[in-house]
């Protein structure tokens, strides 16, 4: 049974109109879509064998190998897909940088150890596959709104890269926009209907209880954000012992923060530039 604070605490979409809801999401779709049109890439690549899920690759160039931002998706692990994702991929590109958004099985259908897998699997593709897609596998950085924060913070975090074949640093910088990295709230949210997790599941897949890992980090809320986002988000950058930068963006909201990433004059997408190209 969900508890009246810890709901508030972590309702988003109560911090918007549901017309305004609707528009974002429209908007993700339709500036992706503008955003690839006629980018060079490759689309419906399969990234990991054991649940046959996809991803794109945006922004490449012919002889090159181009850092690279893996983009993960919010959509409180329930929604949303790869396609609503790239609308990043043409600042990214002008600024001589490649986008790879992967999709992972939804919740409930995966639980959320396991969508967790997934997205460190695109980044194990990334590192081994990378370089025959103009992808360098030596400069992998991820992007990730809401869920997408916490999926992201979920690949910076100590102890899973050795068990992959992987080296610590990998992932050499993230940014974690409006996510969630204490989920034992959300055992008690309304959340858990679709989540189902218990409080040692909750505590073993939040990443402010994880031992950090090495990569630099930058960690943005919307201003007009529920409490509970905010509240995690300053806790998260407080627990990353190598350089994390802090940024509340003005104006902005749980959904259209996101959107910021697509316009390059944005604070947003200058310093994910600046966190790929130091």
């Amino acid at each position: 049974m969900s508890h009246p604070n810890v709901d508030r605490d972590y309702s988003a979409q109560a911090t918007v109109t549901e017309t305004e809801f609707d528009a974002v999401m429209a908007r993700y779709r339709s500036a992706s879509e503008s955003a690839t049109a006629g980018l060079d890439g490759e689309t419906d690549l399969a990234f990991d064998p054991l649940s046959d899920e996809r991803l794109d690759v945006w922004g490449t160039s012919p002889g090159q190998l181009r850092p690279v931002v893996l983009a993960v998706h919010g959509g409180y692990w329930r929604m949303l897909s790869r396609h609503d994702t790239a609308f990043l991929a043409r600042v990214l590109s002008d600024a001589g940088i490649a986008t790879v958004v992967p999709d992972y099985t939804l919740a409930p259908a995966a639980p959320l150890e396991e969508i967790v897998r997934q997205v460190r699997a695109a980044v194990t593709w990334v590192y081994r596959h990378g370089a025959e897609h103009g992808l360098d596998p030596h400069r992998i950085h991820v992007v990730g709104s809401s869920a997408g924060g916490h999926l992201t913070a979920m690949t910076v975090v100590s102890g899973w890269q050795r068990a992959a074949g992987l080296p610590e640093d990998v992932v050499k910088g993230a940014m974690t926009i409006s996510g969630l990295f204490d989920l034992r709230p959300l055992v008690d949210s309304f959340a858990n209907a679709w989540l189902t997790l218990d409080p040692t599941r909750a505590e073993a897949l939040s990443p402010l209880l994880a031992p950090p890992g090495t990569a630099p980090l930058h960690v943005a809320v919307a201003e007009h954000e529920a409490a509970g986002f905010h509240r995690q988000s300053k806790a998260f950058h407080a627990h990353w012992p190598v350089p994390s930068t802090w940024t509340v963006v003005p104006g902005r909201n749980h959904f259209d923060v996101f959107l910021d990433l697509a316009d390059p004059g944005s604070a947003l997408s200058r310093a994910l530039i600046r966190l790929v190209r130091p």
